[in-house]
């Protein structure tokens, strides 16, 4: 409840109720609102942060496609990728789909703005980024018939779970 009014305070953009704050106050900010000292998160999240580096990849009066081309890039190697193994050239297809998919932790690493291919921090689209496209590409690699390569433990796990013969 506000003092000066009598009621509950109301926001100023959509003129509805602001829920009330119960937790620890301190003096007020530049604003005049009281401010919040504690490290828990707030009982009502009004909007979210974006992710760090997500911002435009290029100037702001360069057309949509270059301001965002870090991720049209990971997404033209990846649809590369499924065109050719639609084309029956799996293993080779499949590769693609991997390097693209690495090509966007890389492109995540190195570059400071990589517009919308930031999902959330940093280091989280590194680790998704990598741990798919490492995993696609050993994938093709070992796929049957006639594997690229052969990693002898997985031969005997497979042998217990696949493998007819």
């Amino acid at each position: 409840m506000s003092a000066e009014a009598g009621g509950p305070r109301r926001d100023k953009a959509s003129g509805e109720p602001e829920p009330e704050v119960r937790d620890p106050i301190s003096a007020p900010d530049a604003s005049g609102r009281p401010r919040r000292v504690t490290r828990r998160f707030p009982l009502f999240t009004r909007d979210t942060a974006r992710p760090e580096g997500g911002g435009r990849a290029a100037a702001g009066d360069a057309p949509a496609p270059a301001r965002q081309w870090p991720l049209l890039s990971v997404l033209i190697a990846v649809g590369l990728g499924l065109l050719v193994t639609a084309f029956d050239a799996f293993r080779v297809g499949l590769l693609l789909i991997g390097a693209g998919l690495l090509g966007g932790a890389a492109l995540r690493w190195l570059l400071p703005r990589v517009g919308m291919l930031a999902v959330r921090s940093r280091f989280t689209d590194i680790v998704t980024f990598g741990i798919l496209g490492v995993t696609i590409v050993l994938l093709a690699l070992m796929a049957q018939p006639r594997p690229w390569l052969e990693i002898p433990f997985l031969d005997d796990a497979l042998h217990f779970t696949v493998r007819n013969s």
